[in-house]
């Protein structure tokens, strides 16, 4: 089971900018590595990913120009810089490990259960 270690959630105002970070024990079992984010009452959606070899990104329309992915392979650690936040990006948000690096396709990075292993996430909040 790969680790997920995630930091950087808290709270801050809109218009506000946070960065998160997770970290992996298993680098040859993260190739594709995501953010999701799941508010009160609502579904978990996939907000970002990285395609780890090639640092291809991938947003959710929602965030596109916001939210910048990027990945630091000596650290085995990706990295979501959220800026211009808004109150509806409060939420859990979770990184998320898998092994398939065919997930830009089709969207596939989206979709939850593609991937194997969870952080345990990091709460945003985003308030007056």
């Amino acid at each position: 089971q790969v680790q997920l270690v995630e930091s950087g959630g808290g709270s801050v105002q809109p218009g506000g900018s946070l960065r998160l970070s997770c970290a992996t024990s298993d680098v040859a079992k993260s190739n594709f590595m995501a953010w999701f984010r799941q508010g009160p009452g609502k579904e978990r959606e996939g907000v970002a990913a990285i395609y780890v070899s090639w640092s291809t990104t991938y947003y959710a329309d929602s965030v596109k120009g916001r939210f910048t992915s990027s990945r630091d392979t000596a650290k085995a650690t990706v990295y979501m810089q959220m800026n211009g936040l808004k109150p509806e990006d409060s939420a859990m948000y979770y990184c998320a490990a898998a092994a398939d690096g065919t997930l830009g396709y089709n969207n596939g990075w989206s979709v939850a259960g593609r991937y194997h292993s969870w952080g345990e996430g990091t709460k945003v909040t985003v308030a007056s």
